[in-house]
């Protein structure tokens, strides 16, 4: 009987069924790898570079090139597939990296201005020294490869913490968390790059109206508004209007993820004495002639309190995450990178300025730029390295920092208009982000475990023959 009432509340996902016993649940399993969202990446990666090198490859830009309209009313939208993606699903991509920021700022590693302070410093570092070697290299070039100054400024999140789960408990807690808000602080200054320098030309009205629409939504929020749908259809909204408005309208999703709250309705005491309240009903209910509705009702209550014990930018980031690093940023590398070998010189493409500024950028930007300033901040005093870290794990997180890939291809599309220009500057970020991450690899690798570290100053203060001693 204990058996059959087991079975009976078991859900499907948690049944002995073939398909979520044989392909669901083992596909859950690998999303919460903390390398998986940088190897369905670069399975992605892999996928449109075959796809667009195979045969004469006009099946792989005919089918990012074909267009879907959509109207409503007056309004019209034309679009090919590839800015589809480019400018809704990535909306949506940095809709999440908009509550993963907020989070940090508000309860997260950057709450604390001194905490935050050095990786922010860190990231200030790895996106001016990238710039700077970027323009050294295209300056004899100019015209429009000066546009392209944004693209080694970028650190991608999902390749570099692959990398780094692949060391395992050899690089502390404290240096992955530094890398994490290094690259959130990256990711705060590669979006204020795209607003400021990588918009096109400003319809006002459009624009009045979609901050007219972002206040009201922060109106609607600070009033305590929780309905999801009206949020959802705001945030549609909004998106139209930035899309109109020239300005690029991935920032929509930015802005709309620093207004969702941050904070539940209910404190967990709050959720603890309700939920308690009402389970203390359920045996009184029992004998009740209306029993089972009351307890109905009561599941239902306790379902709301539950719910909104939760934060809605937790609960938004907990379901769109997966969707994010699974689905979204897989399809923008399968329609963005697909650069066609066969056809390019690559011997020449890869020696070009624009390559090579960019794979600098890259590699030595980003490791002496971040470690130089890791290192003037510690000095004056503005920060301290993590907890149990050396100086070789923050120039080896330096280097894995150069790994730029998601960002760096969508600011490429925005920076360059001519095709060669676009093919060249994936190639160096191809390039820069594969010696990025092998080099930063190989220099984590060899860093000495936490343990080992301890060890070492055990060692040297003369206490481990001691404590064999004793």
């Amino acid at each position: 009987m204990a058996d059959e009432r087991e079975r009976f509340h078991q859900t499907w996902l948690h049944s002995d069924r073939a398909v979520p016993s044989r392909f669901v649940r083992p596909l859950l399993q690998f999303t919460h790898i903390e390398a998986a969202g940088g190897i369905v990446l670069l399975a992605a990666t892999i996928a449109a570079l075959v796809w667009a090198n195979a045969g004469s490859g006009e099946s792989y830009q005919e089918f990012w090139d074909t267009h879907v309209s959509f109207s409503i009313g007056s309004f019209h939208i034309d679009e090919s597939l590839k800015h589809i993606v480019n400018d809704a699903l990535m909306a949506i991509f940095l809709f999440v990296v908009g509550l993963e920021i907020k989070r940090e700022l508000v309860v997260g590693e950057l709450r604390d201005p001194k905490r935050a302070a050095l990786p922010a410093i860190a990231a200030l570092g790895g996106m001016i020294l990238p710039a700077l070697i970027y323009v050294a290299f295209v300056s004899g070039t100019g015209g429009e490869a000066m546009q392209g100054w944004g693209i080694p400024m970028a650190t991608d999140i999902a390749f570099s913490v692959g990398v780094l789960s692949l060391l395992g408990s050899r690089i502390s807690v404290g240096a992955k968390l530094f890398l994490l808000a290094l690259a959130i602080a990256d990711d705060i200054g590669a979006i204020a790059v795209i607003a400021v320098f990588y918009t096109t030309d400003l319809a006002f009205g459009w624009l009045l109206a979609s901050l007219g629409a972002l206040v009201a939504i922060a109106f609607a929020s600070r009033v305590g508004i929780r309905s999801m749908g009206f949020y959802v259809v705001a945030g549609i909204v909004t998106w139209f209007f930035v899309f109109e408005s020239g300005v690029h309208a991935t920032l929509a999703g930015v802005a709309l993820g620093f207004l969702t709250p941050a904070y539940a309705m209910y404190s967990d005491t709050d959720y603890y004495r309700k939920s308690k309240w009402i389970l203390s009903r359920y045996d009184m209910d029992a004998a009740s002639p209306r029993a089972r509705e009351r307890v109905d009702h009561d599941a239902l209550d306790l379902s709301n309190i539950a719910r909104e014990s939760v934060s809605p930018l937790d609960r938004l980031e907990l379901a769109l995450h997966p969707w994010s690093s699974f689905v979204i940023v897989p399809i923008f590398a399968l329609a963005n990178a697909g650069v066609r070998f066969v056809d390019v010189d690559l011997l020449d493409a890869a020696a070009s300025n624009v390559a090579l500024g960019v794979a600098a950028g890259l590699v030595v930007g980003k490791s002496v730029g971040i470690t130089l300033a890791t290192f003037l901040a510690i000095r004056f005093g503005i920060g301290k390295l993590p907890p149990r870290s050396s100086w070789r794990e923050v120039f080896g997180l330096a280097t894995l920092a150069g790994i730029g890939f998601t960002v760096s291809l969508f600011i490429t599309e925005l920076a360059f208009a001519d095709p060669q220009i676009v093919d060249r500057a994936k190639i160096g970020i191809f390039i820069g982000s594969t010696i990025a991450g092998v080099a930063g690899y190989l220099i984590l690798r060899r860093s000495k475990t936490p343990d080992e570290e301890l060890e070492a100053g055990r060692e040297q203060l003369g206490l481990s023959e001691v404590s064999a001693e004793r």
